[in-house]
């Protein structure tokens, strides 16, 4: 395979009609009467008075210099040869934001079409796929273009923003300094690291969808609200509506909304129904015109509590502040119990709980000395510093104990994990060191901000089931059972399903007393359950709204640069430059010589002659 490495010396080619004019111009012979013919020589034509075109004459000159404008475009044109068994590898990162979605068409054909380029005079192409966000399983390796174009048909760009480095530096070191990395998104961008090449296949154009979707209860039952964003610099109209699992549908409603303005829509919730979708009328980019919704319904907590006047109105407090909270009579089966303790009779419960000191003696002295909180999530970023405690009795402590928060040398807050059997949950004990009634902790944020985090995470470590709302890709913690040697627990069953209730995919994993995923990318319901337990129930919507405007997409190609090194890389140099030029130089002094004589003869030749008859 033949591959110009400057492929501009070919206007050397120019030389050609150059020479050729030049030897259309011949010199007009002049015309000199005489007397009689038989004493005259035949001679060649003369010009003596100026040039004009005529018939070409065929001439060694006119050969030589001909030959002499073939060689030095060849020479100029620098000719090299590829060379066996040369692979140029090729690392393709697929910018994986959601609204690539618009664009995977053009994507693919644009790829395609780029291939013989990216090969270049290389032999062969050896090519990798991967997308943006990092961690993904490689779209495709190998050679073929077959196979490279059904690989595109299955991906599916649906996360949010993405910053791409980490892919490219993959990419680079997948291609050695050699490769090519090309980087496709659908907004440009000012310069990508590793010399990565960049094509931008995007565009502005026109949506309106939904940014999120809220919930709140009335008296006439649950309601939503739901946000919607004209992303655009014009105004819109579009309709909404509510399906329901059964195929039915609310009446479309039409509404406007200004360019670049919010607006609120809202409904009472189905009672008939535990899920929904809202559906608005469909534009060019449809992840953020349906919105799968579930009923919330998280776990509930039931809650034991001293029957002491403080301890009733901190349990009201937590009812009023905290959803589904319920009051329970047995401290022994209550998934969490305010108690306190009295040093007269230390016994505490085995399950979740908050203790208090409760000292029945006289108050003393306020405690002296700076707050510190430890670094721990209960306690992260809440500020203690007004917070007044009285000296009282202390809490055991356990060497086992992590300790949240101090005043000079005493333990103010505790947090006591108890010992569990095997395939029995884990229990915490929120301890207080000191009396409720002898401080005014209950009149601080930071201890309602404390005990609302500690009620949630017993919540999370709770084996149930709950509902909720959630984003594509988020991140997902349950707890399930274990089980052990002799009670093995069953397996965990995840389920997907697109909007519509059709199941996308489905998955089984060994049980685990925590387990940990991550939410699929494609909006509709997921559903976890462990045998006959449900664990979960959510509905999976779009929600990054900076993937939603398309304000800043952008067409730009960056793809053509750096092709003189992959030439050079993958091709050898024309071995017989140098006789090119030597015969370059020989037909130059051949013209010349040539040239050079026929002036001579030129020179020794009479004019040209007409006879006239004499009578």
């Amino acid at each position: 395979m033949l591959t110009l490495a400057n492929p501009i010396g070919l206007w050397a080619l120019l030389g050609i009609p150059a020479v050729l004019a030049i030897h259309f111009l011949q010199r007009q012979a002049v015309i000199l009467p005489i007397s009689t013919l038989f004493l005259l020589e035949k001679t060649q034509r003369e010009s003596a008075s100026g040039r004009r075109f005529d018939r070409l004459m065929n001439s060694i000159p006119l050969w030589m210099q001909l030959l002499a404008v073939l060689l030095l475009t060849w020479i100029v044109a620098e000719p090299r040869y590829q060379k066996a068994r040369s692979t140029q590898r090729v690392a393709i990162v697929l910018d994986s934001s959601a609204s690539m979605s618009v664009i995977k068409d053009q994507v693919k054909e644009r790829l395609i079409e780029a291939l013989p380029g990216l090969q270049g005079p290389a032999a062969a192409i050896d090519l990798t796929v991967l997308e943006s966000a990092p961690g993904r399983e490689r779209i495709y390796t190998g050679s073929s273009a077959e196979e490279f174009a059904l690989a595109l048909d299955t991906w599916q760009p649906r996360d949010g923003l993405i910053d791409p480095s980490q892919s490219i530096r993959l990419a680079r070191s997948i291609v050695a300094r050699e490769g090519i990395v090309v980087y496709v998104t659908d907004t440009p961008v000012e310069s990508l690291p590793f010399d990565a090449r960049m094509i931008s296949l995007g565009e502005s154009i026109e949506n309106v969808g939904i940014t999120g979707v809220s919930f709140g209860k009335k008296a006439s039952g649950l309601t939503w609200s739901a946000l919607v964003r004209n992303y655009s610099d014009a105004s819109a109209t579009r309709t909404w509506r509510l399906e329901f699992p059964d195929g039915s549908s609310s009446e479309p409603k039409s509404f406007e909304i200004d360019a670049g303005a919010l607006i609120s829509l809202q409904a009472a919730f189905p009672v008939s129904t535990d899920r929904a979708r809202l559906v608005l009328s469909s534009d060019e980019f449809p992840l953020d015109d349906i919105f799968p919704m579930v009923a919330p319904s998280p776990k509930s907590i039931s809650l034991f509590s001293s029957t002491t006047p403080e301890f009733a109105k901190l349990a009201e407090r937590m009812n009023r502040s905290l959803d589904a909270i319920t009051p329970s009579n047995d401290a022994a089966s209550a998934d969490l119990s305010l108690i306190s303790y009295d040093a007269l009779d230390p016994m505490l419960p085995e399950g979740n709980a908050v203790v208090f000191v409760q000292d029945s003696t006289s108050a003393g002295a306020y405690l002296k000395g700076g707050i510190v909180a430890e670094e721990h999530p209960l306690v992260n970023g809440l500020n203690w510093q007004a917070l007044l405690i009285r000296e009282t009795i202390q809490l055991e402590r356990l060497p086992t104990d992590d300790v949240l928060l101090w005043q000079d040398t005493r333990p103010l807050i505790f947090l006591r994990q108890l010992a569990s059997g095997p395939g029995e949950p884990v229990n915490y004990q929120l301890c207080f060191n000191f009396d409720l009634r002898l401080s005014n902790a209950a009149s601080q944020p930071a201890f309602i901000v404390c005990l609302h985090r500690f009620t949630e995470s017993i919540r999370e470590s709770k084996v149930a089931g709950f509902s909720e709302n959630l984003e594509t890709g988020q991140p997902i913690r349950l707890a399930a059972h274990p089980g052990d040697e002799q009670n093995p627990a069953e397996p965990i069953a995840i389920v997907h399903l697109d909007p519509s209730g059709k199941s996308l995919s489905q998955q089984v994993i060994p049980p685990a007393s925590i387990v940990r995923l991550t939410a699929p990318l494609e909006p509709g319901l997921l559903k976890v359950t462990q045998g006959e337990t449900k664990l979960l129930d959510a509905a999976l919507h779009f929600a990054d709204t900076r993937e939603a405007d398309f304000s800043n997409c952008a067409a730009a190609d960056g793809l053509d640069t750096g092709t003189a090194k992959a030439v050079e890389r993958h091709t050898v140099e024309d071995h017989w430059w140098r006789a090119w030029i030597l015969l370059f130089v020989t037909a130059l002094l051949v013209s010349w010589y040539f040239s050079k004589e026929r002036a001579l003869n030129h020179a020794s030749t009479p004019p040209t002659t007409h006879s006239e008859a004499t009578s």
